[in-house]
């Protein structure tokens, strides 16, 4: 908790990735991410909410039960976990990641790891300590992986083209009209209604046209 409070990034980073669990609570039964947004230390929250253990990932990279083969190639474990970890969250941004590694910007690879990021997801809103956060953002990854498959599969341009979609802007304001699309989508196609995080999306966005 003290690393998070003092609003060091790196020192959190470092704590989490040497095995710091995130759901421990302090004697008052706080969180190290909500002391740190109780002290406004807002770039902390944000490390917490995004990290996800490398060995959590690599659970996918080996065969389980009945499976004869891994849900996750180990090659692409790496490039998917770098998407995982970003607190760049716009649709461009993980789009270009995407496109700069070549073992990720295939369609089947891209069909294996969205696959694997709705596993995550569901694990995320079914255990025991509910982590709505990290659930919607595999969930919102997911929908753009399967987005660039959609391009991947039918645009001459490619992931180019979705690129030039996302960014676009409409001629009487330059609203980003198709980004605004995608991402109310991913939104809408979520799967756990009952989640309070997609209830309180939902109400933010409800009421505002595009």
């Amino acid at each position: 908790i003290f690393p998070a409070n003092s609003g060091n990034k790196e020192i959190t980073w470092m704590m989490l990735e040497a095995g710091a669990e995130t759901d421990v609570v302090n004697s008052v039964g706080r969180t190290a991410a909500q002391m740190a947004a109780f002290v406004g230390q807002h770039d902390c929250v944000t490390v917490i909410n995004n990290f996800f253990p490398r060995e959590r990932l690599d659970y996918y990279t080996k065969p389980q039960g009945l499976d004869k083969e891994p849900k996750l190639p180990v090659k692409l474990a790496g490039p998917l976990h770098k998407i995982i970890t970003t607190t760049n969250m716009h649709p461009v941004k993980i789009v270009l990641l995407v496109k700069e590694n070549p073992l990720l910007a295939e369609v089947e690879a891209l069909q294996k790891c969205y696959r694997v990021l709705d596993l995550i997801c569901e694990k995320c809103m079914k255990q025991k300590d509910m982590n709505e956060v990290l659930a919607m953002k595999m969930h919102y990854i997911s929908c753009i992986f399967q987005k660039c498959i959609a391009f991947l599969k039918e645009r001459e341009d490619k992931l180019d083209g979705l690129i030039k979609s996302l960014l676009k802007g409409r001629d009487k304001d330059g609203f980003p009209v198709y980004q605004e699309k995608l991402i109310r989508e991913s939104i809408r196609k979520f799967p756990y209604c009952e989640a309070t995080l997609l209830q309180q999306l939902v109400r933010s966005i409800a009421p505002v046209e595009i």
